[in-house]
C-alpha cells in the first residue's frame, strides 16, 4: 500500500487550536427585575485560554475523556479529536512496522524454488528419444566438465543456468558437428518481468541483420510463451538456432538450441520443427521439477 502525497495523513490537517476563544452569546436574556436580587456582576469579555466566557455554562464535571480537576472547560469535542489523532497515531505506527506503507509489490514465484543445480533438474528425455547423449568430458579441468552449471541467490532475482554439449549416438569421430543446449531459470524478486517479456523476443523479428528470425507465440506454457527460430540461409553447412522462451508469473524460463554439422556429415541433423517439439517437451517436465524443488 502506497500513500501519495500528504492527504491522509492526520499530522499534516489542520486541527482546531485548543485554546480557540469562546464568542460569548449575543444578545443575552436581562434578569427580572427584583429590587431584592442582588446585583449580578458586570459581564466580563470573552473567555480565552480554555475557560467559558460569562455567561455560557461550562461542562459538567466528569465529562467523558477529562479528567477530573484539571481542563474541565475544555468542550467534548475537543477530547474526541485528541483521541481520534492519538488512534490515526497508532494505526501509522503499525502499519510502519509492518510494511504497510512499502509500495513493492510482492513478487509472484508461481510456486518455483531455487536450485544450485539446474542440470540436475533439467529433463533430457525428448533429446535422449532423438538419439542425442550428453558428450563425453573432454579433460579433468572445470572448465572441460559437461555439462556445466552454476546458479545465485541475490536480494532481487536468482539466477541459474545449465549448459550441455551433445552429440548423435554412434556419430563418427570424423564428424564435424557442434550441439548445445543452454538452459536458464530465473526469479525476479524485486520487479515483475511480464511488461517487457514479449517485446524481449518480438525484437528478434525487428533486427536488420543478414541473418532472419521468425517468432511465434506458444500456448500452454506458462503465462505466456514464445518460439524464436533462425531462418536458414540455404548455405552449404547445416544447422539449427531455436529459442524457447516461458514466463510463469515473475519465473522466467528460457531454453536454447545451437547446432552446426558439416555438408560430410554422416549424421542428420534434426529440423527446426524438431528441435522445437523437444525444447517444449523438455521445458514442460523441467517447469514441474522446479516447482517442486520448493519443498525439497
Amino acid at each position: 500500500m502506497s500513500i501519495s502525497g500528504d492527504q491522509n495523513n492526520p499530522y499534516n490537517q489542520p486541527q482546531p487550536h485548543p485554546y480557540g476563544q469562546v464568542p460569548a452569546p449575543q444578545n443575552p436574556v436581562p434578569a427580572q427585575q427584583n429590587p431584592y436580587a442582588q446585583q449580578a456582576p458586570p459581564q466580563g469579555p470573552a473567555g480565552g485560554y480554555g475557560y467559558p466566557a460569562s455567561g455560557v455554562p461550562a461542562a459538567p464535571p466528569g465529562a467523558p475523556g477529562a479528567p477530573d480537576g484539571a481542563g474541565r472547560g475544555m468542550s467534548g469535542w475537543l477530547w474526541a479529536i485528541g483521541g481520534a489523532v492519538a488512534a490515526s497515531a497508532i494505526w501509522g505506527s503499525v502499519l510502519f512496522a509492518t510494511g504497510g506503507f512499502s509500495s513493492e509489490p510482492s513478487p509472484d514465484l508461481a510456486g518455483y524454488g531455487y536450485t544450485s543445480d539446474l542440470c540436475a533438474e533439467t529433463s533430457m528425455t525428448p533429446f535422449e528419444n532423438a538419439d542425442f547423449k550428453t558428450k563425453a568430458n573432454t579433460g579433468t579441468a572445470s572448465k572441460n566438465t559437461n555439462p556445466q552449471h552454476s546458479g545465485a541467490q541475490q536480494a532481487s532475482l536468482d539466477t541459474m543456468w545449465c549448459n550441455v554439449s551433445l552429440e548423435k549416438e554412434n556419430a563418427s569421430s570424423s564428424d564435424y558437428s557442434s550441439t548445445w543446449l543452454y538452459n536458464t531459470a530465473t526469479l525476479h524478486k524485486k520487479t515483475d518481468p511480464a511488461p517487457e517479456f514479449a517485446d524481449g523476443y518480438r525484437s528478434y523479428e525487428k533486427q536488420d541483420a543478414s541473418v532472419g528470425y521468425r517468432v511465434e507465440a506458444v500456448p500452454g506454457l506458462g503465462d505466456e510463451a514464445f518460439l524464436v527460430t533462425r531462418k536458414d540461409d540455404g548455405s552449404t553447412s547445416s544447422g539449427s538456432y531455436v529459442i524457447l522462451g516461458v514466463r510463469d508469473g515473475w519465473m522466467t524460463y528460457q531454453s536454447t538450441w545451437s547446432s552446426y554439422a558439416s555438408s560430410r556429415s554422416s549424421t542428420k541433423p534434426p529440423t527446426a520443427d524438431e528441435v522445437a517439439t523437444m525444447l517444449k517437451t523438455s521445458a514442460t517436465e523441467t517447469l514441474k521439477r522446479l516447482q517442486n524443488s520448493r519443498s525439497r
